[in-house]
């Protein structure tokens, strides 16, 4: 039978009388540590939830920073009244009742009065809109009667043109009674023409 070597138990006969294993107490502890030596398993495990307890509390501190840098001067001027507001409503949430009002509180809501007036003041984009479409609305109506004025126009001038042309060919196309052209009439009318042009 072959020697299994350290990867299974064997037979004390199969290894010999002199081949028994040593004990090796350092190779065999799989948990690294103890807790006399103040690195054992509960003492790790209690050193990883206080770096974690420790990185929350970093981590929410961070998030109040950021909030109190949120509303500063680098917002653009026409959204600032909007943060202003925010700022306010937070302010009002965290205030104890003898909270009194600061100095600064009363400028930023002076401010902000100012601004609300302006915003009254200036148009809002519905109301922009609305007057934009009556514009255009008037220009269609104004560009239409226009152009319907100068089809009435256009077709009264054909009219009188039809007309003239159908006198001047009633008078062209007599003939006597022989059935020639009348000369007469056609001289009358030209000598009526050149008058008429000078």
């Amino acid at each position: 039978m072959a020697a299994a070597g350290r990867d299974g138990p064997e037979p004390a006969a199969a290894r010999g009388p002199g081949r028994k294993w040593r004990w090796r107490p350092v190779l065999l502890r799989s948990v690294v540590g103890s807790v006399q030596e103040g690195r054992g398993f509960a003492f790790r495990r209690k050193q990883k939830i206080e770096w974690q307890y420790r990185k929350s509390l970093k981590k929410r501190r961070q998030v109040h920073s950021q909030q109190d840098d949120q509303f500063t001067d680098t917002y653009p001027e026409h959204l600032k009244h909007l943060y202003l507001a925010e700022e306010e409503k937070l302010k009002k949430r965290r205030r104890t009742p003898d909270d009194s009002v600061s100095a600064e509180e009363k400028l930023n809501k002076a401010a902000e009065s100012a601004r609300t007036r302006e915003k009254f003041k200036n148009k809002t984009s519905n109301q922009k809109a609305k007057e934009e479409y009556e514009k255009i609305k008037a220009e269609h109506s104004r560009k239409k009667e226009e152009a319907e004025k100068r089809k009435q126009q256009r077709e009264e001038a054909q009219r009188l043109y039809k007309k003239k042309k159908m006198e001047a060919f009633k008078i062209l196309s007599k003939k006597t009674k022989k059935g020639q052209p009348n000369l007469n009439l056609q001289v009358e009318f030209l000598l009526q023409k050149i008058q008429q042009n000078t």
